[in-house]
Order: C-alpha cells, then structure tokens, then sequence
C-alpha cells in the first residue's frame, strides 16, 4: 500500500527509545531483554526510575495503539460511546473478520455476511467513522495478518480485542489481547494497567528444513509448556533460529502463544522484519527502525547468557526438530508426525480425514500459502488425487490478490478446494459444514490456533489437530491421519508408490505485494455530525446500561449457579459461532452463559439445580430466575478458568445475569482481568482441595468483604442443605485501583465520572 499509517506517531516512539532504554538499564542496574526494554519505553509516567517486581507489581502503561475486531469491537465501543469522549486518544481500528461464515465460497459468503450483519457492519463503519477510528471492511482481511502488513512496528506497544493480538509479535511488537473495556480506557487517554510480566527465553538454534515449519515451533514449545505454562508472562525468542526465520513465521510463533496462556511472544529486529517492512511499503519504518536497531533487541549480554535474564529458559535445535500434530480437543498435546500412527491407534481417534483447513491469522501468509501450493501441485504433478476436502482462508485482500496474481489459487482450484473469504471462518466456528449436526465421530487437520471441542464446526466430537500449512496440504492428499510425508508414500493413479517432495515456497512474494482494494476506509476528520443509530428493538445491537454499584455490605445468601468441572475455556462461557451474531446486544448473548460448562454434580452441560424450585434446569434460565428474585450468585469453577479468547463477554455476560462472583482454582489472565473490569469478584481457592466442599445446594456468606483490601484473603461461610457449615478462605489479587473498580460496579463507572467532571 502507497499509505504508512501512523508515521508520526511511530516517529514519536523512536524518538524516546533510546533515552528510555537508557533510564531502563540506569533504573534495573543490568542489561535489558527486549521485552524489557519495550515494557520500560512505554511506561505511562515516561522514565523509569525504578526496577518492577517480575509477577508482582502492577504498572501503568501507555500502548501506540488499539486494534479491535468486529466481534469485540461491537462491546469495546459501546462501552466507549458512554465516556462523553469526542475522539479516540491513540490510532485505533476496527476489522471486520468474524462474522463471515464459510459456506460455499469467498462470492457468495461474503455478500451472504454482508445481507445477514449489514445493521452490525453499518454500526461499525458509522461508529469508526464518529470516533476518528480507522475501518477495514468484510473481506478485507484477518485483523492479525492485516495488522502485520500495515501497522505493526518493531518496538511498539499495542492492545487488541482479540487473544491473537500477539500476532505483532512476530515483527518485534509487544502485543497484549484484552477485553473492550481495556480497550476502553486506552482510547480514553488514560494508563493501561499489566501486572509486569515474568520472562520466558526460547532460544532457537540451528535453522528449520525439509518438512519443518515455523508452526512445529510453537507446536513443540505447547506440548513443553502447556495451555498454562506461559500465564502471567511473556516469551522472547532469540538465537540463530529466530534470525533465519521469516517475519510471517515469526508471526505464526507469536500467535500461537495465546495457546500457552503467555501474555505476549515477540523477537528482536531483525533483516527479516527489515525485508517484511519494506515488502509492504514501509521503507520508511524499516529505516527509522535501523537507526535503532541496537535497541529493539535484546541486550548481547542477555542472550550470551539468558539463564541469568529470563525466569525460564527453553532451548529448541531447528536442526533436529520434526513437524508435529497437536490436539485433539486441546492445543498442547504434542505428537511429531512420525508417532502418530502408533498414538491414534492406542487412543482409538478417527484417522479418515474429510476436510483440511488452510489459514486464520496463524498461518495465512504468503509464505504459508506458496508453500502449501507446493505440496498440492507436486501431487497433481504425480497423478496423485487430494482425499480430502481442503479449505483455504487467505489472511487479507492483499494476500489474496498476490497469490491469484502468482498462480496459487488456481493449483489450489485444479485440486478440488474451496477458496473461503479472506476472514476468519472456520477457526472461530463460522462454518456452516454439512452433516456436522448429526455429531459423527471425525477428525479433521487445521493450521489454526485452537482445537476445542465443538470450535470449528460445534460437533463435540469432531477431533481437531493443528498443523503447519504443509502438512496440513500433505494429509490432505493422503486422506489419513497418520500419513508422514517424510518416510511414507501415496499411491498414484497408474498404480505407482510416490513421494511427495518436500515444501518450496516464497519468504516474500517475488513480483512484490499487489491489491486493488486493500479494503481501507478512513474516518471523517471531525466526526461530530456523524449520528450512530441503534434502533431499540434491534435483535443485533443494544445500548449498555452501566451496572450497579456495590452496596458497600457483606455478600450473603448468594446461590450456588453451577459448579464447573474441567476445562472451561471463553468459548464454554460463551460461546462464538453462531452466537457471533449477538455479540452488540447483551441481553441476548447472555442466553448463551455457561451453557458449555460441565456441571460437577451430573456431569451434564447446561443443566443445573434450580435452589428456588428444585427442579434442573439451563444455565441462563436458572440464573435469570435468580435476578427476578433479587439473589445474587456464585459460578466455581476448576483450574485456568477462561482460557482461550480475549472476549469479555465472558464476564459481561454473568455480571449482566447478576453473577457477584467467580471463585475458581486458577485463572487464565485475560479473563481475571475481564472479570475486575466488569466489576465482579474474581477469586481463587486458598486451598483448592475446598473445591471439593463446594456442594450443589449451597448458599454462600462473605463475612469480611466490608474490609476488602489488597493482598488480604476474604472469608466465605458455605451453608450446606443438611445445616453443616465449612468456612473456607479465598485468595485475590486486586491491587487499590481495582477494589475501587469493584466498589464503583465497573471501570468505566469511573471513566463516566472523571469524564463528567
């Protein structure tokens, strides 16, 4: 593109670094990572003059910019509609990638899209346009991969409405996900808050070839770490490995890393990142970048010796590593190609593969997609026909245009596959397959981020295993599971045993980035008279009413709504696929609450006690019994409640059904965060063999939430059915500023006020 967004704002950024880092290195008294430096180069009070405690302190921020997705954005800027705000205070953008189901192909999916959210796009693009927010149009692209053609700069800070903001990470940002009203604030002009990350280093040697992919990185270091491993803390990857690496590879690395809870990935400035911004029209970036480059990297010091530096430390030889499937039904289960056979067959999951799926904001670049266009035309190449149905989801317009342009999309049409719009789909649960609701045991491979049970096509038991592109496009071809590519062959229509040839493909396009409509609209300079209208009987948009604020006495009485045992990620507590639709009308969305929860007592989904009749019932239905009566409730729940997406509507949603609180094992980041935001208790067991004593009956009393402060645990009293009483102590991690969040029913009750003032 001819356009360099936001140049002076970058400028603005270079301008400061060095001196910050400086203050930085003055203030730690050591040498700094990168994520350090990024971190101190954009602390809201400017200069550091003193070092942060690793998992301890929280810090203000001030991030270059907000990026929000269609989905998110409809939540993050009604909630920024009621600040009094005439102007966002840094870049922001909305993108429309979410609410495009994939059905028969790119045409007719998207004016399909376009007809059925055309009251949700024109919100969007009226909203944008009001509030000095750039608008990218359905169809225009995948936030993340747009984001990384466009804005993303080594060294910045953003925060986006979406878990796979940390995409940016593969071109040297520090790039966090976070609900709306994080978002909120920042568009607001006020500090962003982050506990100050832990560090973990992965140091990458030697250099990836034959059948490896940027993918088997993070794939391995999923299977090392665990959808937990990397919660409360950033990864930083370094070494000679990192440096060979593509800038979209980098990418796919950092974006997955929202699959091992991490708060970010990123990597240090390299030729690569040099080579990428120039390849998208951003010389002038690349230029700005290279006059400091010393300092958007880590210190040499820091690499020479990282177990001094990082708080964990992983080291992965390129050399050796071998391509890998992940799943089912969970990211980190780590199986290389090779044991498959022997895996699937001990677990008893379908090796028949119908379809293969091909690219979301994980692995829908260029690269990935030369590269994958390599394997389907060396099958046809040797007369060997696909097996399976294969999908492909190009990461933005610009992508697409370039590889029709280059030839890609033809071999992929020859092959039989289907060319999907230039959005999300599938990955998010925009998929209309057919038979998928008659719930057969399947598998399918996919070169996406997530593999929850029912998230690409809602069958619970479709087994879904992340891949890289090119292995993705071999099993595909193969129709099998556990076909490996590197010692296997296929059999060809004259009967013969080939060999599919390993993957070849372009780091960048050779004839340049090409588009006609990169699908850009810029907002009005003053958008004053520029109305948005949400009509008050809209199904898809409802205008936010703030939420109550406490009444400054002990919680008592409060029922027990559902008791969730296992995994209970975002999408349990609130579902995306065809939801998708209500994500700007609160109420409604609300009738999906936890209606994916497994409930301990019966062991059943969407179906719980009702205390006040007795008789079992859904989820949203008990709980909007509850709040006819004026009583309040508790969900509990088991280890990394909310994993998964940035979307909080998983907190919304109960706050809004009159939830006061989510008592749980352990959190996943965003959703603690989201929960504090909204205004609701978000706590965990002090011991969490009290789970155990949570009991279905229950009514529960906080007896010293009248002295709520920092860094003191709160006292809950469960009054059992039979008259038995346990008095159990819970743990939470709310510094002064969010208690008052808690005590004003929300942050943005505060922002409303300040704003009035």
């Amino acid at each position: 593109m001819s356009q360099i967004f936001d140049l002076d704002m970058i400028k603005a950024v270079y301008s400061r670094f060095p001196s910050r880092v400086a203050a930085a290195r003055k203030a730690v008294g050591k040498p700094l990572t990168l994520t350090e430096k990024i971190l101190y180069a954009h602390l809201w009070d400017g200069d550091a003059k003193q070092a942060f405690g690793r998992g301890k302190d929280y810090v203000d921020f001030a991030p270059d910019r907000v990026t929000m997705q269609d989905a998110t954005a409809q939540m993050a800027l009604l909630q920024f509609s009621t600040t009094g705000r005439a102007k966002v205070a840094v870049p922001s953008t909305v993108h429309c990638d979410h609410l495009i189901q994939a059905r028969v192909g790119a045409k007719q999916d998207l004016q399909e899209a376009l007809n059925k959210s055309n009251e949700v796009f024109n919100f969007l693009e009226s909203i944008s346009n009001k509030y000095g927010i750039g608008f990218w149009k359905p169809g225009a692209g995948i936030i993340h991969q747009v984001m990384l053609e466009n804005y993303a700069f080594p060294g910045g800070m953003m925060i986006g409405t979406d878990s796979h903001t940390v995409n940016a990470g593969g071109l040297g940002m520090v790039a966090i996900g976070v609900g709306g009203a994080d978002a909120c604030d920042v568009m607001s002009g006020l500090p962003w808050e982050l506990k100050f990350p832990k560090l973990i280093g992965v140091k990458l040697t030697g250099k990836l070839n034959g059948w490896t992919a940027p993918k088997d990185v993070i794939l391995k270091v999923a299977g090392i770490l665990t959808v937990k491993g990397g919660t409360g803390a950033i990864v930083e990857y370094f070494g000679e490995g990192a440096v060979s690496m593509s800038c979209t590879g980098k990418g796919t690395i950092a974006n997955m890393g929202a699959e091992i809870g991490a708060t970010t990935s990123t990597f240090g400035y390299d030729d690569s990142m040099r080579r990428y911004l120039k390849a998208t029209g951003r010389a002038d970036v690349a230029a700005l970048a290279d006059a400091i480059a010393a300092d958007l990297t880590g210190d040499p010091e820091v690499y020479a010796d990282p177990a001094k530096y990082f708080d964990q430390v992983i080291e992965i030889d390129l050399n050796t590593l071998s391509p890998h499937l992940n799943g089912p039904f969970t990211p980190d289960l780590a199986t290389p190609v090779s044991e498959m056979k022997a895996k699937a067959a001990s677990n008893d999951w379908p090796v028949d593969i119908e379809w293969a799926l091909i690219g979301s904001c994980t692995n829908s670049s260029y690269e990935d997609i030369s590269r994958a266009a390599s394997i389907v035309a060396d099958a046809a190449k040797k007369g060997v026909k696909s097996k399976s149905h294969l999908g492909i989801n190009p990461g933005s317009e610009q992508v697409r245009y370039t590889i029709e342009r280059d030839g890609f999309i033809d071999t992929f049409e020859k092959s039989g596959a289907t060319i999907f719009t230039n959005a999300c789909g599938p990955c998010i649960g925009q998929w209309a397959r057919e038979g998928a609701d008659k719930q057969e045991k399947n598998s399918i491979v996919h070169s996406f981020n997530r593999n929850f049970a029912k998230r690409a096509d809602g069958n619970p038991n479709t087994h879904a295993f992340v891949a890289s592109p090119e292995m993705v496009a071999a099993i595909a071809i193969s129709g099998k599971l556990t076909f490996d590519p590197v010692h296997d062959t296929l059999t060809n229509d004259k009967g013969e045993q080939v060999k599919l040839a390993e993957p070849t493909g372009f780091e960048l396009p050779p004839k340049g980035f090409a588009v006609e409509d990169a699908g850009y609209q810029a907002p009005a300079a003053d958008g004053s008279t520029v109305n948005v209208v949400v009509k008050p009987d809209s199904q898809r948009l409802q205008l936010l009413e703030p939420f109550p604020a406490w009444n400054g006495k002990n919680i008592t009485g409060a029922l027990l709504l559902i008791k969730a045992k296992g995994k209970c990620t975002t999408d349990h507590i609130s579902m995306a696929g065809t939801w998708l639709r209500y994500r700007g009308h609160l109420d409604n969305i609300s009738n999906n609450t936890l209606i994916g929860a497994t409930n301990a007592f019966n062991g059943e989904a969407d179906k719980v006690k009702n205390q006040l009749t007795g008789e079992y019932g859904a989820v949203p239905a008990t709980q909007r019994a509850y709040k006819a009566a004026g009583i309040t409730s508790i969900v509990v729940g088991d280890q990394n409640y909310g994993e998964g997406s940035s979307r909080e509507h998983a907190a919304m949603q109960p706050r809004h059904l009159g939830v006061a609180a989510v008592l749980v094992k352990s959190f996943a980041r965003i959703h603690e965060t989201n929960l504090k935001k909204q205004g609701m208790l978000a706590l965990t067991f002090s011991n969490e063999a009290d789970y155990d004593k949570i009991q279905e009956d229950d009514r529960i009393d906080f007896t010293d939430l009248t002295a709520f402060t920092p860094g003191k645990p709160l006292t809950l009293v469960l009054n059992h059915k039979d008259g038995n009483k346990d008095t159990i102590l819970v743990n939470h991690t709310y510094n002064d500023q969010q208690i008052e969040w808690f005590k004003a029913g929300g942050a943005l009750n505060i922002i409303r006020a300040q704003q009035k003032g």
